[in-house]
């Protein structure tokens, strides 16, 4: 029996993209409709999600698959039995096995959302096989699977997930609201940046994923032809130390600058003059059509589901995977020619307004919902 409104259980472990998502998500989900439980692990902020209208439990997950994964199994089944859910709603690996195997049997919809699958990243082959049989038998463990992007969709059918029906393309948006001007402290010289400086960033984790590493040594080659240039990589991660170690090596120390996790990315995104996203896989690249969104001109790796936002040549130039001399050689060329640079913000503004809404995000979602409560 469907309640008066449709209660979602959303199981969720990975913070970093997911995190983001699922604050814009119940941003825009409507709430005389839907009633939102988030069940998160350790991994997010309680504070962060006390204006959106949800029901928060704190639920601890360990991030790698091990022995306590059945007692996490058995203790997720009955926070799922004491909630009711219309629909439990899974997001990213790990959850996603555990939410799906937790719910197994209950009567209620089940919705799995990988978020980028684990397969496509850049692991053992032996890996790569182990997770393609848990998504392929897990499938059969929920209704839909959403895709972020059709390269994620393109990915599942040529590893043989699951069939077409059960999946479903929502492609990601972001919060154009965000992106409003408003007043910021940050500014070049807070960052330690001359206010003449040809600044060069990325935004997201310094982790093999995102090859930060790529970005320094690109950073050097770029120093070469443009000595006046400095970098910026807005985020934290465990690659830290050794990208300081590899650009103390290079010589670019005091002109690279991490910033740390920080709450306004899009502050700091507002000083770069290039914003680049180097990843070595990716689902969906959210940091693209932020930059986009920006002003900001784009150099971002061919890989997965980036062609999807950027058009080679004219929404952002593509460059081939962990390739720093042909990024830097990208990066050269839009400090060269101002023309092109300028082509390429206009086209990329017009496409990420017209495709990436977080608005029609929500409103998929909505029609998703209601399509497999009511069938």
């Amino acid at each position: 029996m469907i309640k008066e409104k449709i209660r979602i259980l959303h199981v969720a472990e990975a913070a970093g993209g997911v995190d983001r998502y699922l604050r814009v998500l119940f941003k825009y989900l409507d709430s005389s409709r839907f009633e939102n439980i988030l069940v998160a692990s350790q991994n997010y902020n309680e504070s962060d999600y006390a204006n959106l209208n949800l029901r928060f439990v704190p639920f601890e997950m360990a991030h790698e698959i091990g022995t306590g994964d059945l007692s996490t199994v058995l203790r997720l089944r009955k926070v799922i039995k004491e909630y009711n859910p219309d629909i439990v709603y899974a997001h990213s690996s790990k959850a996603g096995a555990i939410a799906r195997i937790a719910n197994f049997g209950l009567k209620n919809n089940c919705i799995y959302n990988p978020h980028g699958w684990a397969f496509n990243m850049q692991v053992s082959d032996k890996k790569k096989a182990v997770y393609r049989i848990i998504e392929k038998v897990l499938a059969g463990f929920c209704d839909k699977i959403i895709c972020i992007s059709p390269a994620e969709k393109v990915s599942a059918l040529a590893n043989g997930i699951c069939s077409e029906k059960k999946l479903n393309v929502i492609t990601n948006g972001i919060d154009f609201d965000e992106f409003k001007l408003r007043e910021s402290t940050v500014t070049r010289a807070s960052v330690g940046i001359p206010d003449d400086a040809f600044v060069v960033g990325m935004i997201g984790r310094l982790s093999e994923q995102k090859a930060p590493d790529t970005f320094v040594k690109m950073a050097s080659e770029v120093r070469k032809t443009i000595p006046e240039a400095h970098f910026v990589i807005v985020g934290n991660g465990n690659l830290e130390d050794e990208c300081r170690e590899l650009a103390e090596k290079l010589g670019i120390s005091e002109s690279l600058h991490i910033t740390g996790w920080v709450d306004n990315p899009i502050d700091y995104l507002r000083l770069f003059d290039v914003a680049t996203l180097l990843s070595r896989w990716e689902g969906f690249g959210l940091a693209i059509a932020e930059y986009m969104m920006c002003h900001k001109p784009v150099v971002a790796t061919d890989t997965d589901a980036i062609p999807y936002l950027v058009d080679d040549g004219r929404t952002g130039i593509l460059v081939p995977v962990d390739d720093y001399k042909k990024t830097a050689e990208a990066v050269c060329r839009l400090h060269d020619d101002i023309g092109f640079r300028e082509r390429l913000i206009s086209d990329a503004y017009e496409k990420v307004v017209k495709e990436f809404d977080a608005k029609r995000v929500a409103k998929q979602h909505e029609e998703l919902f209601e399509s497999i409560c009511f069938r």
